[in-house]
């Protein structure tokens, strides 16, 4: 069994790394090769390109590297076809992983989607694309399936593997102790992203905003898990020059443990926000793209979801608050996080109630799901090519 499988960044490596164990235990022998992450190569993985090639936001960090991208996914999908895997699972990076699945699914080869491109949100005509150009989508999301049976697209619901390595009740005096965090402290875990693009862009407003919190609230600690060294740098910079007299705890990573420890998070809107809620703390979710990316997705009105963050969106009520594109400012940071701090009890138990609801909705041994459903699908495969 040789399995092809594509993952664009680093909650994708993530997946894909669980998803190379789960899928071991029906195929002992089976090797994977694509475009791997740290945690997939760990777990058996060859990959033929770096990962973070394809880790880009928005329509003006693609454009540019647009040729790049399209001679880099033609040349897999020539070398595959001329040599076919048994298998090709693209995680998550739909504009770039869905034109390679349908190429080789119309090759003859199973191709699988995991974690569905978030049609409910923008984009929804996407979906057209996928018709008769994949065999399988796994969703992590329940509402998710119904809507690709419409469409006639094999579709299964694996739940989340976040949802089944968080426990529902994630206490925040083991992880201060891990992290040497003060346990009587308040601590506002500030998360500005993963990639320098983010930093760049939302960074600047978080620490204005942390300016005026640490104006109203000098008792807070504030902790900042950041990704690498080139992002702390990148932060640190802008700290010294916006905030030098906030004090702020650096961390290398260990992003999730540090949410743990946390009383109250401000962070980018992503995976991240999945993972807040998982922990279950309250939070403060935004989200920037360029001036550029805002002004085409306005102008072609591609928005199509009520909310922007997976909890509320799950949810279907607004739990998280949500600062947008211009409404990123230093006053708005402060409103947002002193309101939530500001909470009366019936509001944060019934937050912190629905957190739970959807934490137990989501856990659902997801990794082992999508083994058990790509396998399932192998078999139905090869149980046609016998009968016909």
């Amino acid at each position: 069994m040789r399995i092809a499988i594509i993952a664009g960044e680093a909650s994708g490596d993530i997946l894909g790394a669980r998803l190379i164990e789960a899928l071991k235990v029906h195929y002992p022998q089976a090797t994977f090769e694509g475009i791997a992450g740290k945690e997939m190569q760990q777990a058996g993985c060859t990959t033929m390109y770096a990962m973070d090639r394809l880790s880009l936001m928005g329509f003006s960090e693609v454009l540019p590297r647009y040729l790049e991208l399209t001679k880099l996914r033609n040349g897999l999908i020539k070398d595959w076809i001329a040599n076919p895997p048994d298998l090709f699972v693209g995680i998550d990076a739909p504009d770039f992983n869905l034109k390679i699945e349908k190429k080789l699914y119309q090759a003859g080869i199973p191709a699988v989607h995991y974690v569905s491109p978030s049609f409910w949100a923008w984009r929804e005509g996407r979906v057209k694309k996928m018709v008769n150009a994949m065999s399988l989508m796994l969703t992590l999301f329940p509402f998710e399936v119904d809507f690709y049976k419409k469409h006639g697209i094999r579709a299964e619901f694996t739940g989340h593997p976040l949802a089944d390595e968080i426990p529902v009740d994630a206490e925040p005096i083991v992880a201060r102790e891990q992290l040497g965090l003060a346990n009587d402290a308040f601590i506002l875990a500030v998360l500005p992203g993963s990639r320098m693009g983010e930093i760049k862009r939302i960074a600047p407003d978080f620490l204005k905003g942390l300016k005026l919190i640490y104006q109203k609230h000098p008792d807070w600690t504030f902790v900042a898990p950041l990704i690498n060294e080139k992002v702390k740098q990148e932060f640190d910079n802008l700290k010294q020059e916006i905030a030098p007299e906030v004090p702020i705890t650096y961390i290398d990573g260990q992003s999730r443990l540090v949410m743990q420890a946390a009383d109250q998070i401000l962070m980018a809107s992503g995976t991240a926000v999945l993972e807040g809620m998982l922990v279950g703390r309250p939070m403060v979710a935004a989200y920037r793209v360029t001036p550029t990316t805002a002004k085409i997705i306005r102008l072609f009105k591609m928005i199509k979801s009520k909310y922007y963050t997976l909890p509320n969106n799950l949810a279907n009520e607004f739990l998280v608050p949500e600062l947008i594109q211009e409404d990123i400012t230093a006053d708005k940071v402060f409103h947002e996080v002193e309101q939530q701090f500001l909470q009366d009890e019936a509001q944060r138990s019934h937050m912190l109630n629905r957190f739970d609801e959807i934490h137990k909705q989501l856990s659902q041994d997801a990794s082992k799901k999508a083994a058990q459903a790509i396998y399932n699908l192998l078999q139905d495969t090869k149980a046609e090519g016998v009968n016909s």
